[in-house]
């Protein structure tokens, strides 16, 4: 009986000093530290999204300030000349008066991928086919078809033509 007593007595000592308060200082820091994460996600996107409605408006600014200068230009070279140029070339009206229009790019995307596909498909055709002369010629108008189709899709993805309605 002795011996039970003893084992009840050492076992109630042991439950008694359990680390409740250890656990709840731990349990508490770990909530702070969570709620300092949340916080600095919260700042980051908060700062993210500023940036982002500071960039908008830069972008938004400086098409408006492109579409003032060209339409400054329009009204420019209308009076000047009395004529409408297409982008990228210069006109010459009846009057005799040029007008300057924007600075070339360089090839689009259509004449790369024109000159490509000609060149891929002439290569291809003068393999596959018996007739070496009949197949350039064929692989490279159809080449030239499909290079074009695809630069032009670039050049509307690029902005450089202006997509169909």
């Amino acid at each position: 009986m002795k011996k039970i007593f003893v084992v009840l007595a050492l076992s109630s000592v042991m439950f008694a000093c359990n680390n409740k308060a250890k656990e709840e200082a731990a349990l508490k820091q770990q909530q702070a530290e969570k709620e300092l994460a949340v916080k600095a996600v919260k700042d980051s996107l908060r700062l993210d999204s500023f940036k982002k409605a500071e960039l908008v408006k830069k972008e938004q600014a400086e098409e408006a300030q492109r579409q003032a200068e060209l339409a400054a230009a329009r009204r420019a070279g209308a009076r000047s000349s009395r004529s409408y140029a297409s982008s990228g070339s210069s006109t010459t009206s009846s009057y005799g008066g040029t007008q300057p229009t924007a600075k070339k790019q360089g090839w689009s995307d259509a004449a790369k991928g024109t000159v490509i596909g000609a060149a891929a498909g002439a290569v291809g055709g003068a393999l596959i086919d018996k007739k070496k002369g009949r197949g350039a010629i064929i692989g490279g108008l159809a080449g030239a078809g499909g290079g074009y189709l695809i630069g032009r899709g670039e050049d509307r993805k690029s902005g450089r033509v202006q997509p169909k309605n």
